[in-house]
């Protein structure tokens, strides 16, 4: 088997294969609009969940049909599953409707920090999540940390994708503290988020995954390690 012969290539492979192109994209992003949509509209967890499921379902059919990967279909049932639990937990608990759609919001919070968190760690410690992508299809997992050219090209294209993670946890984070403590009326803060999670979902993931597609056209950075520089 051929290995891409620049790092430039194996990621451009690896974000084409990890995002399912766009149709991976539109399957993990209709079904979670769906059942925002519906919960912050109705309220009614049920039948969000019905409705958003039942998307996601004749999604995951026209896979099986055409026999091909179902991943990107599970993918957005396990974020709803995740964030209607919450809300669940919150209904069981004595919350209100709006209690409830605060929960909701509370998972992709949390995701968006750790995730954030642990990319920007990475980047600190000069080992960028982005490297490991080149590793695995170079065949050592590590090897490429010997270049700097690679670890500063892989460093740049983490921090484009925390970028998202980032600014999400900045805008949102604080609506969820101030709906959540009283410090702001809970309907807005809920229709904030619920703006928010729109907004800065999938559109500001294409608009960080655009942006690195832009920066991987312009060099060609080897992904075989070279003599390591001084």
């Amino acid at each position: 088997m051929e290995i891409e012969q620049t790092v430039e290539e194996v990621v451009r492979a690896q974000l084409a294969k990890a995002l399912g192109g766009r149709r991976g994209m539109i399957e993990a992003a209709v079904p979670t609009a769906v059942f925002t949509l519906l919960f912050l509209t109705t309220h009614e967890l049920k039948l969000a969940l019905a409705v958003s499921v039942g998307c996601a379902v004749v999604l995951l059919v026209l896979r099986v049909v055409q026999r091909s990967t179902t991943q990107f279909v599970w993918n957005a049932l396990f974020g709803i599953g995740i964030g209607a639990f919450f809300a669940w937990r919150s209904a069981r608990g004595g919350g209100d409707a709006n209690d409830q759609a605060l929960a909701y919001f509370l998972p992709g919070v949390l995701y968006n920090a750790v995730y954030s968190v642990f990319m920007v760690f990475s980047i600190v410690v000069r080992w960028p999540l982005i490297g490991f992508l080149v590793g695995s299809v170079t065949g050592d997992p590590t090897a490429w940390h010997e270049d700097k050219a690679v670890v500063r090209l892989c460093s740049r294209l983490t921090w484009i994708l925390a970028l998202p993670c980032l600014v999400r946890v900045a805008v949102q984070a604080p609506i969820y503290l101030a709906g959540k403590n009283g410090w702001w009326d809970e309907d807005s803060a809920v229709a904030a988020l619920g703006a928010t999670k729109l907004a800065m979902g999938w559109p500001l993931q294409i608009a960080a995954l655009t942006t690195m597609l832009w920066l991987l056209s312009r060099n060609k950075t080897p992904a075989a390690p070279t003599a390591a520089e001084a």
